[in-house]
């Protein structure tokens, strides 16, 4: 079993625009842009980050907008809600406020014992609030949301599959405990692990998903750097996985491989941190671009990548 994982490092889905993209996680949710960068693999698209106030591991969500793309169809073999963690008692100030946002499908509900919000973004994601009483991350509260309120982080990704058998095993071999069992959910959690460290998988009988805009990409869980990196990628790979070579990510390096369930599982160091190419103070507020698609500067701007108005 391994014990290099902490939890979850970033959440990566598709959108169909950057502008209510970029306005949903900074002005509905009040999170921090923390990047504007490109998709690696196809530059006219923009990879948005969006987290606390420095990109901590385990708060950031993470965004490729295709513009028009279609809607996925949610199914199995899918991260089907993303969980974040709020302070107790603050899910009132939240219904509020996603109602004056009009944000779509606001439901009150309780799982596992906690007290959660549940809602839709802007392509029809799903996503949950989470009442916790011992997340002591600090948050962002410069876009209007005050602290005592203000979310923290992830708490959660919840998994859509067919069958739990295979993928429960591998949780398992990541590091991970099966914490307990309601109806059709299945939660697991890394005992000591970071304030990320909780994943449900929910049974259901559905087809396959087909992504589009509102499906998550990937999940990422975190390891502290890329030794630690390089001992989960040979124990999967002695395990029998088909593992990625390391590859750099500018703010992290990244390797990948599809879990028995089909979801698109990614392990990313903690190094270097998305202050490599901003100052702090600065994060999130110029267009960065990979080192291989700088020449390209000119033409992203002006034909491809939409002015982001903040």
């Amino acid at each position: 079993m391994l014990n290099q994982i902490n939890g979850l490092h970033h959440v990566t889905s598709l959108a169909s625009g950057a502008q209510s993209n970029n306005d949903f996680f900074t002005k509905t949710l009040g999170l921090r842009r923390i990047k504007k960068t490109v998709n690696f693999d196809a530059p006219e698209v923009y990879h948005l980050y969006y987290g606390d106030g420095a990109g901590t591991p385990g708060t950031v969500m993470t965004y490729f907008p295709f513009p028009n793309a279609r809607r996925g169809n949610p199914g199995t073999g899918e991260v089907g809600i993303t969980g974040f963690a709020v302070p107790e008692g603050s899910l009132p100030y939240w219904q509020d406020r996603l109602a004056t946002f009009d944000v779509k499908n606001i439901k009150s509900e309780t799982t596992f014992g906690q007290n959660r919000l549940r809602f839709d973004g802007p392509d029809r994601d799903g996503f949950v609030l989470v009442e916790t009483d011992d997340d002591t991350r600090t948050p962002w509260t410069n876009n209007g949301v005050s602290e005592d309120v203000a979310i923290r982080g992830f708490h959660s990704a919840d998994i859509r599959l067919s069958d739990v058998g295979a993928s429960a095993e591998l949780l398992r071999f990541m590091g991970y405990e099966k914490l307990e069992q309601q109806d059709n959910v299945t939660r697991f959690h890394i005992p000591g692990g970071t304030a990320a460290n909780v994943i449900d998988i929910t049974e259901v009988n559905a087809p396959s998903a087909h992504q589009g805009a509102g499906s998550v990409h990937h999940i990422a869980f975190s390891v502290d750097n890329r030794e630690r990196q390089l001992e989960v990628r040979k124990a999967l790979m002695d395990t029998g996985y088909q593992v990625t070579p390391v590859i750099d990510r500018d703010y992290f390096y990244a390797i990948y491989f599809r879990t028995p369930g089909g979801v698109l599982f990614e392990v990313a160091t903690n190094e270097p941190g998305f202050d490599r190419d901003e100052d702090t103070a600065h994060l999130g507020e110029a267009l960065m671009l990979p080192t291989q698609h700088e020449h390209l500067r000119a033409i992203l701007e002006q034909k491809y990548l939409e002015p982001i108005i903040d």
